[in-house]
C-alpha cells in the first residue's frame, strides 16, 4: 500500500470517497421529508438532521468503495483504494464510524426534542442496514436499483419520524415518487463503466415526478416553475445517453443526482409550501457547484 499523505492530500481523498459534491441533494431530501410531514423545518430540527443524514451518506460511500475495491481494481483503478493511497481497513472503520456518530446524534436530537425515540432509532439503524447491504451486494443484484431507491426513501422516512414522530400521507406519497426516480437513476449509473447506454425502457422511471406533481401547475407560480426547470434538466441529462458517438453516461448520472433536489423542491411546492421549495432548489445549485471541484460518481 501506499505512504499516507500529508493532511492537505488525504482530505482531499477523503471528499472524494465521500462524493460530498452530492451531499446538498441529501440535505434538500431532509428538507422534504420535514416539511411533508408538517413539521417546521426550524433550525433546531434541521440541524441535527442534516448532520446525521451527511454521516449515513458519506459513510455510505465510503464503504461503498471498501466493498467495490476489487471491481474497481480491474474496472476504475484511479480510485482511491485500489491506487493504494488509502486501505479498506480505514475505508471500512471510518464509514462504520460515521454511522456510529449519525445514530448517536439522531438519539440525543430525539431524546432532547421529539421524545420519540425509538421509532427514530429503529429508522436510522434500518437505514444503516440498507446502506450497507446496498454496497456489499449491489454489484450482483439486480434489484440494486431498488435498494438503492429504498436508502433515499428512508431519509424522507427518518426526517419526517425524528421531527414530528409522524408518517402522513403525503411523506409515503413522495417517497414513491423518489423511489421511482432513484431507479430510474441507479440503473443508468449501473452502466456508467459501458461504452453506450443499452435500454431506454428504465428512464421512464425518472417522469414518476411530473405525474404526481401535475397539482403543483394549478396554484401560483412557484410549482409550474418548478415542474418546468425538473422536466428541462431530466431531459437535458438524458441528451448525454442518446448523444450518436457521443454518449456520456456519467454526465447523466451526475446530472440526475443533482435533480434530486429539484425533485424535492417540486414535491415541497406540490405540498403548498412555496418558501421551502425555493430554499430546496438551492440544493441543485450547490451540487453543480461542488461536482466542478469533487466528482460525483
Amino acid at each position: 500500500m501506499g505512504r499516507a499523505a500529508p493532511g492537505a492530500v488525504r482530505l482531499a481523498l477523503y471528499l472524494r470517497l465521500g462524493r460530498v459534491s452530492n451531499l446538498p441533494t441529501v440535505w434538500s431530501n431532509v428538507l422534504a421529508g420535514v416539511v411533508l410531514a408538517d413539521g417546521a423545518p426550524r433550525a433546531g430540527t434541521l440541524v441535527p438532521l442534516l448532520a446525521a443524514l451527511s454521516l449515513f451518506y458519506v459513510g455510505g460511500m465510503f464503504l461503498n468503495d471498501a466493498f467495490d475495491r476489487d471491481v474497481d481494481a480491474r474496472e476504475r483503478p484511479e480510485r482511491p483504494i485500489p491506487s493504494g493511497r488509502i486501505g479498506a481497513a480505514e475505508v471500512f472503520g471510518l464509514g462504520f464510524a460515521m454511522f456510529a456518530v449519525a445514530l448517536g446524534i439522531l438519539g440525543v436530537h430525539a431524546a432532547s426534542s421529539t421524545g420519540v425515540v425509538w421509532p427514530t432509532a429503529l429508522t436510522g439503524l434500518g437505514l444503516a442496514g440498507v446502506i450497507t447491504y446496498y454496497d456489499a451486494h449491489h454489484k450482483r443484484n439486480p434489484l440494486s436499483p431498488l435498494v438503492m431507491g429504498l436508502c433515499r426513501v428512508l431519509v424522507y422516512v427518518l426526517a419526517a419520524v425524528a421531527a414530528t414522530g409522524r408518517l402522513p400521507g403525503a411523506v409515503l406519497a413522495g417517497s414513491l415518487v423518489l423511489l421511482s426516480y432513484l431507479i430510474g437513476l441507479t440503473y443508468v449509473a449501473k452502466q456508467e463503466t459501458l461504452a453506450e447506454y443499452r435500454n431506454l425502457w428504465p428512464l421512464a422511471f425518472l417522469f414518476a415526478p411530473f405525474v404526481y406533481g401535475l397539482p403543483a401547475l394549478a396554484g401560483g407560480l412557484t410549482g409550474p416553475a418548478l415542474f418546468a426547470a425538473l422536466l428541462a434538466w431530466v431531459c437535458y441529462s438524458i441528451s448525454f445517453l442518446v448523444r450518436r458517438g457521443r454518449v456520456d453516461i456519467p454526465r447523466a448520472v451526475v446530472g440526475f443526482l443533482a435533480g434530486i433536489s429539484l425533485l424535492d423542491a417540486l414535491l415541497i411546492a406540490r405540498h403548498g409550501a412555496a418558501p421551502a421549495a425555493w430554499l430546496a432548489t438551492t440544493g441543485f445549485a450547490l451540487t453543480l457547484l461542488l461536482q466542478r471541484y469533487v466528482r460525483g460518481t
